[in-house]
């Protein structure tokens, strides 16, 4: 868990249950010398985003209550654009704009990011902001990926504050279609090389 995270969503209730709870000794001695600079983006990080088809997207609404959205495309639709800063375009497409207008009176989100095959999961807080289309197309359309057929409306820009990579247990393992098919490959191809030796060795009979 980096520094920043934790000394900025652990707050007094947080830190009052950890007391009671016996962990908050443990995290103060992390804590000694935090000055709130955010936790900088790694390769780790960024690597681990530009692989990810997916991620969920936590903001609040007006009236404080949480909203979480999915968000999907091609992998590596999350861009690291510089320092802390990622980014995605927003395409065209679902029309309720509950985040967006989110952003609007407060700018805090939370990501969640899964890699489930390997059992790995990233959390990330910021300060986002969304840019439309007709502001900036160029920085809209270069968060397009290569050959992506939607039509972008906005961007979404996200200034990293903090991260955290969350341990695996009770991370089901889950497989993509495309994955399955890597995996069985091998045998798949062993199988036909089989069926094919088989079919050879019947014709030899009956040609006996």
């Amino acid at each position: 868990m980096a520094r920043n995270y934790r000394t900025t969503l652990f707050n007094e209730d947080v830190r009052k249950l950890q007391e009671i709870h016996g962990s908050r000794a443990a995290y103060a001695k992390l804590d000694a010398g935090a000055d709130g600079t955010p936790d900088a983006l790694t390769d780790k990080e960024i690597s681990f985003m530009a692989l990810r088809d997916s991620f969920y997207m936590a903001s609040v609404t007006a009236d404080g209550w949480p909203y979480m959205q999915h968000r999907g495309g091609p992998a590596g639709f999350l861009r690291h654009i510089e320092g802390n800063r990622v980014g995605f375009a927003d395409y065209r497409g679902n029309k309720q704009y509950i985040s967006t207008a989110n952003l609007l009176h407060d700018d805090r989100v939370s990501l969640f990011l899964m890699d489930y095959p390997n059992k790995d999961r990233l959390k990330l807080i910021g300060h986002a902001h969304s840019v439309e289309l007709a502001d900036d197309p160029e920085l809209v359309t270069s968060l397009m990926p290569t050959g992506y057929r939607a039509v972008p409306e906005r961007a979404f820009l996200i200034d990293v504050v903090g991260w955290e990579w969350n341990c695996s247990q009770h991370i089901t393992p889950r497989f993509t279609e495309a994955e399955i098919s890597a995996a069985i490959q091998p045998m798949a191809a062993e199988l036909n090389q089989l069926r094919a030796e088989i079919a050879a060795l019947r014709s030899a009979k009956e040609e006996q």
